[in-house]
Order: structure tokens, then C-alpha cells, then sequence
């Protein structure tokens, strides 16, 4: 906030008492002037010298409660005094003041309208802002938005109840990051490469990527009935390291010899694109490596951008004390120089370029005059740990103190990728806000005297983007039983309006009724009480192909046997894009949804009885029987990747094994559906079909066995 303020100075209290009718209250501010404030981060400046942990909030100094008061002007922290007019009869004053003091008729509606738009607006146009990085998990962004959500409870009065702490609001935990080590390089002859400064790696094999090769030259590595550069049953290729050209060919006038129409082929698409093209050949080869020679240095540089949607890019993050998950299956993919590329061949660079002239004067493959030497790879993987935090506020309840309501969202996002921020304004800045606006609302009526009967934590978690590895982390290390824990309410974007509707009144839900009938009662009754939305509950199932309810925060209490209720207002083309920013929020959606859920909360933590979880509902999916897992086993390739994968039964559920890969346990979903927890990737078998049908990272590749 920027500018000039309006400064209310008290007037004498005799002058203001004539004008007010009898036995009238006044609260008058002494000032209303707040310091300006103008960027997030010259507010974290400002106030992280005043802020320290306190183990009760409200005795927060007066300079530390005026300056985080600033960032949150809807939570006033200045001294106020009272005006009574002294020329009132005692009795009206005494029957006014009972009347002001008279509980609202319904204090969850009273409280919930606490949560406005404005409010909402103001922290998700921090939270979102370019200045937190995207939010990434380890990252500086994240612990900015730690810290912000730290200085939000504490301005809002809540506790950190994480005893022991420097930092009472912060769970704090170490991950790893497991990815190729920046020493990693190749040597040819007495020449060495160095990674991601001559070559970039997907590295998915690192047993074959620390040792001496002979590489094998395939030409363009393109095998299609007009145009042949190798033959995929040439056994004298199999399990081979190979060296290929990443263009296409050319004919004498620099036309793409294999189009028709003379556009480039997928052959010269850089990316996900030529990859697909080259593998329905090259699978067959099963190579243990690929080195693909870039037409130029600038080609080279574009790597990352261009390969991105790979999978294999990114470090593999674990939880402390588990092993890294496996690397993406499949081969090694080097991306090498030109300079690089002419080494591993024997060559030079202008050998390479009068290869291609052959080619094109040909107009099919030639034979290569090229003798590739021993080559020595020395690339490594490295594992670094790095912190995180989980942001906990917490609410003392009254005569039901020892059960717990948590209201949960994730505050990570993806970052910064190719040069943009990520700023995740819906994923999952709208559940964040939500939550912070609800927490306000909560500590404000317990301050009224409307404190709810069953204890409250508020969570941000972490590490949602990396595999729900916060709430992970929480609910193997609860700071609370999980025993004692009531319900998990979990908001994940929840501030859009998705195409299969026109307005922001519906929400969809999951998992309400899966793990306790009596808190989809709850839910249903609170939402038909006041305004109802429209509850859609077309995600909630187990056949829906999107697979939601496994793939957030709540999960990991429902697999606890905690009932929850997953928040959610569909899916948009800014999903995980540069492009979820906050001016495409519908705060007046978002403002009813926040409104219904806060309701929710507040029906749960004054209930008679807590809802009781039914065990006719476990969690949802029945094992698969002997027979099924034995139908499911065997080999199954993929026309799409060259990777292969043979399935067998290990007790009641599937082990998989790519082809040259270790091996990692499936657990099963439903009887036809098997995930990896790790990454989330799920394989999907059909009905009475020979094939499954992998789901990862948003594509779908149907395996299949003879």
C-alpha cells in the first residue's frame, strides 16, 4: 500500500456523547496511519527483523504486531479507546451492552462473511507475485512463502505448535536430491567433455554410464521402409551404444529428403517428437545408450527447453531415509556437441558435414568412412540433502481440545522453468489463501468468544509437486495423533472456473464418502444450510481416468484411515503453465468456496461427536486376487518407447522391471490399477486385454505382451 492515509483523531468524549443515542459503546481508533509498504520484499526486509518465535502469540511486542500488521490491514493492531457518554442512566447502558454481547443466531455464517474477496486478493497478489520464484520445494521462493505464512498465523494469533522449535510454525525436514553429478564428463582419447558445458544426459542407466565403450555409428538412426540406416533385427546392434545424427537428410538442393511436402520431418523436430519417431525401430535394438549429435552449438544450448517434457530432467527428491526413486526407464540419451559428436566417431567436424553431402548426393544411406574410438564415461549421480518446512498454525479448542481438525492446502508450485516463473496463482495459491483467510476467521471468533470445541491446525505443506512428500513427511511424524485427528480438509486449486462450467458456483469434492458416511452428511447438510453451491462429484470415483484423489495432500491422511474431503474447482489450460497468475482468479468464486468450506470446518469442530470413520468404507480399492496378478504378469513392450517391462507377482501385488533398470514395487489401487508412489505414475490394465496402459506425468503409453 501505497500513498497517503486518512488519520481519525478522537474528538473530546463530552462532545461526542451528545450526538450519540443513550448507552451507546465507542471504539474510536487513536490512529489509522499505516506504514506504506511497497513490494513483498521489502516488506520481508522490514519485518523479519522484528519477528521471533513466541510460544503465545497475542504477547507479541507492539512494534512487532504494528509491523505485521501492515501486510495485513484487514487485521488491525492499534491501540483503540473507549468513549462511554458519562451522561447515560446505568440501566440503559447495562441493557445495551447485554444486547451487544448476545451471540449471533448462526456465528458460522457471521464468521465465515470474515472471509472477502479484498482479503483473499491481497495475499494471493503476494503469494503469487514473481518476487516468491514459483514456490519450489527447497528452493529461496518457498522459504519466502514460508516465512509469510509463518508471519500470517502469528498476526492472526495463532500458535506454532511444534514444541522444541526456533520456530514453532515450521515443520522442518531434510529431503534429498538425487541427479547427475555436475563433475560428470567423457573422455575420448585425450580429450574430455564436460557435462551440461559439451553435452547434456537423461540419465536413466547410471550402471552403464561409469564405464569404456565402443560406440556404433547408425547414421540419422532412422529405420522406415524409404529410408534405412540400419536394420533393426541386426543382432551385431543389439545392447549397443549408438552414435546418430539428430537432423534429418537432406536432399542436393537442402530439402528434407523424406517429406513430400518439403517440411521438416519429425526427424529434425528437436524434442519429444523425433524421439517418438526413432523408437518404434529403435526399441528393438534395446541400446544400452544413445549419443545424438546437435547440428550446431545453439542447438546444443536449447536442450533443456526443448527436451523438457521428458521425463528424467529433474533431480529425484526422497524423503529422509528412503532411497531415491528409480531413474524414468529406458536407455541413456547423451545430446552431444557437433565437436563432441565428430570425437566419438573419430572424426572432425567437417568430416560429419561431408558425411551429409554424401548422403544428399545419394539420396539414401551411405556407408560411413568413420572408426569410432573407446570412449570412457564417468558419469555419476549425486545425492545432496537440502531443507523444507511444513507451516503449522494452530487453534486450542474448548471441551474437545484433544481431537483435531486439520484445514490443509499446498503452498509449492513448480518454480522457475526456461526462463519464466511459474507463479501456481490457482496451484495452489487459491487453496493457500483460503486457508490463511480462514485461519483469521477462526482466531477471531475464539477471540469473540467463539472458539470451537474440537482443536484446529492449519497447514501449508510442502513438496506437493515432488510427490505429496509434505504431508508425507506430516503424517509420519505427526505433531498431533493421528488417532486424535478428526477429518482433513484439503483445499487444492480452487479459485478457477473450469469448462464444463459457466459460473463459479459449484465445487467439486472427493473422498467425503469414501472413509466416513457421517462427514458426507455433514457436508451435504452445511452446504444446503445457507447459499448452496452445487457439490459435484463427477471426480469422485475410481474409474475416472484423471485418477484425483490419489494425486493430493489428503491422500496421505486417508491412507491413515483419516476421512477427508478434497476441495477442487477443475482443471484449466494454465495448469502447471506460466500463465496461472493471479488475474485470472474469480475471487468471487473462490470467496464462496473458502466461505462453504470454512462453514465445513466449523460444523466438524463443534459436532457432538466426531465422524466416525466406517470400516466398510477402507480406503478405496479391493486388492486384486491371485489369479489377476498372475493374468497381469509378463513381458510388455511399448510401440511408442523403446523400453520394455515384465511384471511379476511378489506377494499380493506386481513387481516391475524395465529392461535394464532396478526393480520397484507397484501397489495396487484397485484390482485393474497399480500405482508408484513415488512418482504417481499408475498402470492401468483393461478388462480381459493383454496390455496396460502407463499413465506418467500426464501421457499415456499402452504396453502390451505377445
Amino acid at each position: 500500500m501505497t500513498g497517503e492515509h486518512d488519520v481519525i483523531r478522537p474528538a473530546h468524549p463530552r462532545a461526542i456523547a451528545a450526538t450519540l443515542p443513550h448507552g451507546t459503546l465507542l471504539f474510536l481508533p487513536a490512529t489509522t496511519h499505516y506504514a506504506p509498504v511497497e513490494t513483498p520484499r521489502l516488506f520481508n526486509e522490514q519485518v523479519l527483523r522484528f519477528f521471533r518465535p513466541a510460544a503465545e502469540p497475542a504477547a507479541l511486542p507492539a512494534a512487532r504486531a504494528r509491523q505485521a500488521a501492515n501486510l495485513f490491514p484487514a487485521m488491525p493492531a492499534f491501540p483503540v479507546r473507549l468513549l462511554i457518554a458519562l451522561a447515560v442512566p446505568l440501566l440503559p447502558l447495562g441493557a445495551h451492552a447485554q444486547r451487544a454481547q448476545r451471540p449471533p443466531a448462526d456465528p458460522a455464517l457471521t464468521y465465515a462473511a470474515r472471509i472477502t474477496p479484498a482479503a483473499l486478493r491481497q495475499y494471493l497478489t503476494v503469494l503469487a507475485s514473481d518476487a516468491y520464484e514459483g514456490r519450489a520445494t527447497g528452493q529461496r521462493g518457498q522459504q519466502q512463502a514460508a516465512a509469510y505464512l509463518a508471519r500470517a498465523f502469528a498476526a492472526a494469533g495463532l500458535q506454532g505448535p511444534v514444541a522444541g522449535s526456533d520456530m514453532p510454525y515450521y515443520q522442518r525436514f531434510a529431503l534429498t536430491r538425487t541427479g547427475v553429478d555436475s563433475a560428470s564428463s567423457v573422455t575420448v582419447g585425450t580429450r574430455t567433455f564436460r557435462v551440461n558445458q559439451d553435452f547434456f544426459v537423461l540419465l536413466r542407466n547410471p550402471a552403464a554410464a561409469a564405464a569404456v565403450i565402443q560406440p556404433t555409428f547408425v547414421g540419422y538412426g532412422i529405420s522406415t521402409p524409404g529410408f534405412a540406416d540400419y536394420t533393426p533385427s541386426d543382432p551385431a546392434l543389439q545392447a549397443k551404444d549408438l552414435v546418430l545424427l539428430l537432423d534429418e537428410p537432406l536432399n542436393p538442393a537442402g530439402r528434407p529428403l523424406l517429406s513430400p511436402t518439403g517440411q521438416a520431418s519429425a526427424y529434425a523436430q528437436p524434442g519429444f517428437a523425433e524421439m517418438v519417431a526413432r523408437s518404434p525401430a529403435m526399441r528393438t535394438l534395446a541400446p544400452r545408450a544413445t549419443f545424438r549429435i546437435m547440428p550446431s552449438a545453439a542447438a546444443l544450448a536449447r536442450i533443456p527447453q526443448d527436451y523438457a517434457d521428458l521425463p528424467g530432467w529433474e533431480p529425484r527428491i526422497a524423503l529422509p531415509g528412503e532411497p531415491a526413486p528409480p531413474p524414468a526407464a529406458g536407455a541413456n540419451v547423451f545430446f552431444v556437441s557437433p565437436e563432441m559428436g565428430a570425437a566419438l566417431l573419430g572424426t572432425t567436424e567437417a568430416g560429419l558435414a561431408a558425411y551429409r553431402q554424401q548422403v544428399a548426393a545419394a539420396g539414401k544411406p551411405v556407408a560411413s568412412p568413420f572408426r569410432p574410438p573407446a570412449v570412457t564415461l564417468q558419469v555419476r549421480e549425486s545425492t545432496q540433502a537440502f531443507p523444507t518446512e511444513n507451516v503449522l498454525g494452530y487453534l486450542e479448542g474448548t471441551d474437545k481440545k484433544d481431537e483435531v481438525v486439520v484445514i490443509s492446502a499446498h503452498y509449492d508450485h513448480v518454480g522457475r522453468q526456461h526462463g519464466q516463473v511459474y507463479n501456481g496463482a490457482d496451484d495452489d495459491g487459491s487453496g493457500t489463501v483460503s486457508v490463511l483467510a480462514m485461519a483469521r476467521a477462526f482466531a477471531q471468533a475464539r477471540r469473540e468468544g467463539h472458539g470451537s470445541r474440537r482443536s484446529l491446525l492449519f497447514v501449508g505443506f510442502t513438496g506437493e509437486e515432488l510427490g505429496l512428500l509434505g504431508s508425507r513427511y506430516y503424517t509420519d511424524h505427526p505433531v498431533f495423533p493421528l488417532t486424535a485427528t478428526v477429518a482433513d480438509l484439503h483445499l487444492d486449486m480452487v479459485g478457477r472456473v473450469d469448462s464444463l462450467h459457466q459460473q463459479g458456483d459449484y465445487l467439486y469434492l472427493l473422498g467425503s464418502n469414501w472413509l466416513s458416511g457421517e462427514l458426507h452428511e455433514l457436508s451435504e447438510q452445511t452446504n444446503g444450510r445457507h447459499q448452496p453451491l452445487q457439490l459435484d462429484y463427477r471426480y469422485n470415483t475410481l474409474t475416472h481416468p484423471a485418477h484425483l484423489y490419489y494425486r493430493s495432500d489428503h491422500y496421505n491422511f486417508a491412507r491413515q484411515q483419516v476421512p477427508v474431503i478434497y476441495y477442487f474447482s477443475g482443471f484449466h489450460p494454465d495448469y502447471h503453465q506460466p500463465g496461472d497468475d493471479v488475474d485470472k482468479i474469480d475471487f468471487a468464486a473462490l470467496t464462496r468456496r473458502s466461505q462453504l468450506i470454512f462453514r465445513t470446518a466449523w460444523a466438524v469442530a463443534n459436532a457432538p461427536q466426531r465422524p466416525r470413520p466406517d470400516p466398510a468404507r477402507a480406503t478405496p480399492g479391493s486388492r486384486p486376487t491371485a489369479p489377476e496378478l498372475d493374468r497381469y504378469a509378463g513381458r510388455y513392450s511399448c510401440p511408442q518407447l523403446p523400453l520394455a517391462i515384465t511384471l511379476t507377482r511378489v506377494g499380493e501385488t506386481l513387481q516391475a522391471q524395465p529392461a535394464g533398470q532396478p526393480a520397484f514395487v507397484l501397489q495396487p489401487v484397485r484390482p485393474s490399477v497399480f500405482r508408484f508412489e513415488p512418482t504417481g505414475a499408475l498402470l492401468e490394465f483393461e478388462a480381459g486385454q493383454p496390455r496396460f496402459v502407463l499413465v506418467e506425468a500426464g501421457r499415456r503409453f499402452t504396453f502390451t505382451k505377445p
